[in-house]
Order: C-alpha cells, then sequence, then structure tokens
C-alpha cells in the first residue's frame, strides 16, 4: 500500500480493511508492504515526504488490523534501514532483502543506499534483539544468523 500522499487516514484504514476482508475470504496474502511515498520528481513534488513516526504508526496499525497476515514489512529501501530496524519493534517482521541497485525510490527523493547486503541486514536485524533469517520468496527457512 503506498501512503503519505493524498490520501486521508480514513482511506488508509479503508484499504487495510479491505485487505483484511480479502485475506479472510482467500488466505492469499503472504505480506503487507507498506510503501512510503517519496513526492520528488513526481506532480506531487510540493507534498512531504512522511515521517519516521507516521511510518511506524503506519507498520504497527497495519500489524494490529492485519493479524491474519503472516508478515508484515519494513521496507528499508523507502524507510532507511535505521527506521526499518525500528520497525521490527513495532510490528514489521521483515527488512526484506539485499538490493544490489535500487533507482526507482532513489529518482523520487529517497536517501537509503543504493544497495544492502547480507552482513548489514544481519547486523542491522540482530542489533534490535531480532533473529535473522535467510528466507525464500515463500517465506521457507533457509539459513539463520
Amino acid at each position: 500500500m503506498l501512503y503519505g500522499h493524498i490520501e486521508t487516514i480514513d482511506e488508509r484504514l479503508e484499504h487495510l480493511d479491505a485487505l483484511r476482508q480479502a485475506q479472510d475470504e482467500t488466505g492469499g496474502f503472504m505480506t503487507f508492504i507498506p510503501l512510503a511515498f517519496h513526492p520528488k520528481n513526481t506532480e506531487l513534488a510540493d507534498l512531504s515526504r512522511t515521517t519516521g513516526v507516521n511510518d511506524l504508526k503506519n507498520i504497527a496499525v497495519a500489524r494490529l488490523m492485519l493479524d491474519n497476515f503472516p508478515h508484515i514489512k519494513a521496507y528499508w529501501v523507502m524507510i532507511g534501514p535505521k527506521l526499518a530496524q525500528v520497525a521490527l519493534s513495532f510490528g514489521a517482521d521483515d527488512m526484506d532483502g539485499t538490493v544490489k541497485e535500487e533507482i526507482i525510490t532513489r529518482m523520487a527523493g529517497g536517501e537509503s543506499e543504493q544497495a544492502l547486503g547480507h552482513k548489514t541486514l544481519i547486523r542491522l536485524i540482530k542489533e534490535a534483539g531480532r533473529e535473522p533469517v535467510e528466507r525464500d520468496t515463500l517465506y521457507n527457512v533457509l539459513a539463520r544468523y
């Protein structure tokens, strides 16, 4: 769910409720991925970026409302590695993975690194008091660190 642009808080909640209902009916979602809007170089460039507090609230509310989703992602590309690390204590259980080159978010004003390697992700997750787990697309565990 892209958030932080022109939608209202009520619209975010309606979106989460629709996802929750769809998950109850189908069980088809493995992960909810909140995507913070980055306005630079868009037609909405006059808008402010989301704040860290807003990002964490969005993840926490998603975890509470979407308790039927197995996973909530803190996508470090959108919110930065440090905030994604904190998000692991606000309902997220996935920081996404290694990215070799991310350009879309950077073009829209994202300030995160272009890439994060597995050693950095392992360190960030351990520092957050969590167990780093390498997984495949279906969340099957490949390795524990």
